[in-house]
């Protein structure tokens, strides 16, 4: 149990964070924020009214993590599929609330040391919603805490396919399709849009919903996985804190064994699967014999 909180965190996050291990912190969350739909529904509201009332959760939640100590904190803002999926009217809107985040909070994010940028094809927003967000990232630039990302015309599959294309466009500039016999891992990961940032350990998705959406579906491969059916415009940074605690309960193994089973031990007689070919011993001692009828 912690004695000692960080300033900043409401009476219910302190709570929780009082048993959280702040060695064994995430290092990188991503979040999928999902259902202000639903949550504009059930009011019987228009669906803006639900994206709206998710700006209050995006603030509580990027302060919470930078208030405790968070590296990197991603956001799935907007998807590339939110362009074919919704309405025009949606898309308009939410690039304005966009917009006007970006300027309302600048002095939030600036007065937490966040450092701002994005991830996504930026290049296909419109150019007035471009030029606000570069403003932005430049004006906490010099911010050394948590880096917030945020995903906004984003694609875990066209963020691969970009990936790959920008790998033969390096090939072709320095030695030519040979190359190309240098891809592994870790070059893959050098042209993501994510390079600049450790992979997540920790997803959070809102709503109750169980998929990734396409989100961030190469890094996420050993990060653990918290569901919350908490609709994000009611999500705050106690959600946060409480998803923490629920990752801290799990063991990461990276496809290993814990500290009990690490060690080798001997396989029972009656799951040994060793065939005739591997047991000479066993042949020869059986010259000779014939067959059981």
């Amino acid at each position: 149990m912690q004695d000692k909180v960080p300033s900043g965190l409401d009476r219910k996050e302190a709570e929780v964070y009082r048993h959280l291990d702040p060695k064994r912190l995430p290092k990188h969350i991503a979040i999928i924020m999902d259902g202000n739909g639903r949550w504009a529904k059930r009011r019987h509201m228009p669906r803006v009214a639900g994206h709206r009332a998710g700006v209050s959760s995006v603030r509580s939640t990027v302060e919470t993590a930078a208030r405790i100590g968070i590296h990197a904190l991603t956001l799935y803002a907007f998807s590339e599929e939110n362009w074919k999926k919704r309405p025009k009217t949606e898309v308009d809107f939410l690039m304005r609330l966009l917009a006007r985040y970006l300027k309302a909070e600048l002095p939030t994010l600036n007065k937490n040391n966040i450092r701002l940028e994005y991830i996504g094809r930026q290049y296909e927003l419109p150019e007035d919603v471009q030029k606000r967000m570069e403003w932005a990232r430049q004006s906490t630039s010099h911010n050394t805490g948590m880096v917030l990302t945020l995903a906004l015309n984003y694609s875990a599959r066209t963020e691969i396919v970009d990936a790959f294309r920008s790998i033969v466009q390096a090939a072709a500039e320095n030695g030519g399709v040979a190359h190309l016999h240098q891809i592994d891992e870790t070059a893959v990961s050098r042209h993501l849009y994510t390079r600049h940032l450790p992979d997540p350990d920790l997803v959070v998705r809102t709503s109750g919903e169980m998929r990734l959406s396409n989100f961030l579906l190469w890094q996420l491969a050993y990060a653990e996985i918290y569901v919350t059916s908490t609709l994000w415009p009611d999500f705050r940074g106690v959600h946060l804190l409480e998803g923490i605690a629920e990752y801290q309960k799990r063991e990461r193994r990276y496809g290993g064994l814990n500290g009990e089973h690490a060690h080798s031990a001997p396989i029972p007689a009656e799951f040994d699967i060793t065939d005739d070919e591997d047991a000479p011993e066993a042949e020869a001692s059986n010259v000779g014999k014939s067959e059981p009828s």
